[in-house]
């Protein structure tokens, strides 16, 4: 058996987690895709390493332990199966004629979820509920609402034992954070960027869980995650601007360090307080260019770590194609970035708000850049699932 770059990677460390970044209902099409688009001398080796990230025979033997989604990759989803999609839909709306759009977007939505943590269930059994689990978003257009994401977070929690909700690092979204943990539903804090929100967003979860202990909630079932955003942080133009304006230039190299230095940190601090919550990365971004070779830092500088990768087809890609070329080393999680590389951007005030523990204040969470634009983003894409349902509603309407 000729082993694949990510089972190089756990090999690291026993408990590190490797999640599949979309839904589960399009793995399938991705993989025939990487297939059909490899050498035909090593198609039979690729199809042998991919079948063992998601073993469809049997899931609990899969080398991913769970899964995470977004609107977007929801979205894309429906979209990428019509036929499949269409008249489920269809049936949806004509049996139930007095919901609104918004409600029948909700219930698409929902089924999406339900499917993907259908497919992860066996992980979870098999596991004793320690993976297998699958991410549900909250609506972004309700992440200032902390009552409407209190609510969403228990019917999507109530979809299967395995779903984990995402809930936005947004003020609001801190407070309900509390709220829903200590119910015991399970959370993936998302658009999340800085050692602020991460601070904020492992009290919350701790200080939940003393609730839910207290009140004899049953927590065997429990587990938090805190996802941190790496390329999404250091692709913001107001990195660019900010540097600009003091004479600063950054490298491809001193973005990927500026991003690394503040995940790194962000495991070394839920550990010191001794928090239930488990660090996830994700947005990772292939690079930079050392010596005539392409690196993986944003994975690379991460191994041997008790975290969780949450890796979508754009970083998978690359890993596979890099294949042997990439070293994984157990002690690189453990290792400072250097501090004459953060000399140089430590300097700008967009550096300093997403590494400095204090670097923003609760009320500042909603307006930072990469949370704006993250929350934009996701938004639009729910409203994208919403306008077909809308779509829907219509053809629907016209054939009554």
């Amino acid at each position: 058996m000729i082993e694949s770059p990510l089972e190089h990677l756990i090999k690291t460390n026993p408990d590190m987690e490797v999640w599949w970044d979309s839904s589960p209902l399009v793995y399938e099409q991705w993989v025939n895709r990487m297939l059909s688009a490899a050498d035909s001398s090593k198609r039979g080796i690729l199809a042998e390493q991919l079948s063992r990230l998601y073993n469809t025979e049997d899931p609990a033997k899969s080398i991913f332990r769970g899964c995470t989604t977004n609107p977007p990759l929801s979205l894309k989803a429906v979209q990428s199966d019509p036929q499949c999609w269409d008249p489920w839909v269809d049936d949806l709306i004509q049996s139930n004629p007095d919901l609104t759009q918004h409600e029948l977007y909700w219930l698409t939505y929902k089924e999406v979820v339900r499917r993907g943590a259908e497919m992860y269930m066996p992980i979870f059994e098999a596991s004793s509920y320690r993976f297998g689990w699958i991410s549900g978003q909250l609506d972004p257009r309700e992440a200032s609402e902390t009552g409407a994401m209190i609510r969403g977070a228990e019917e999507l929690s109530s979809l299967s034992p395995n779903v984990m909700v995402k809930v936005p690092a947004t003020m609001q979204g801190i407070e309900a954070l509390k709220v829903i943990t200590s119910k015991a539903i399970s959370t993936n804090v998302t658009v999340c960027f800085t050692s602020s929100q991460i601070l904020a967003a492992g009290q919350a979860v701790w200080e939940g869980m003393q609730i839910a202990k207290q009140n004899e909630v049953d927590l065997t079932q429990w587990r938090s995650v805190i996802t941190m955003m790496i390329g999404r942080l250091t692709e913001r133009e107001a990195l660019d601007i900010q540097a600009e304006r003091r004479g600063i230039k950054l490298t491809r190299m001193d973005k990927h360090w500026f991003g690394l230095a503040v995940f790194k940190r962000a495991v070394r601090m839920l550990h010191d307080n001794g928090w239930p919550s488990k660090m996830l990365a994700c947005s990772m971004r292939a690079g930079p260019l050392v010596a005539g070779r392409m690196r993986f830092w944003d994975i690379q500088m991460l191994a041997g770590g008790d975290i969780v990768f949450t890796m979508p087809p754009y970083v998978l890609e690359p890993l596979f194609e890099f294949g042997d070329n990439l070293n994984f080393r157990q002690e690189a999680i453990g290792e400072e970035v250097p501090a004459e590389v953060m000399n140089k951007p430590i300097k700008i005030p967009y550096v300093i708000q997403a590494y400095e523990p204090n670097g923003l204040s609760l009320e500042q969470f909603n307006n930072h850049p990469a949370t704006a634009y993250t929350i934009g983003g996701f938004s639009k894409a729910s409203q994208g699932l919403e306008d077909y349902v809308s779509k829907r509603l219509a053809r629907v309407g016209k054939r009554a």
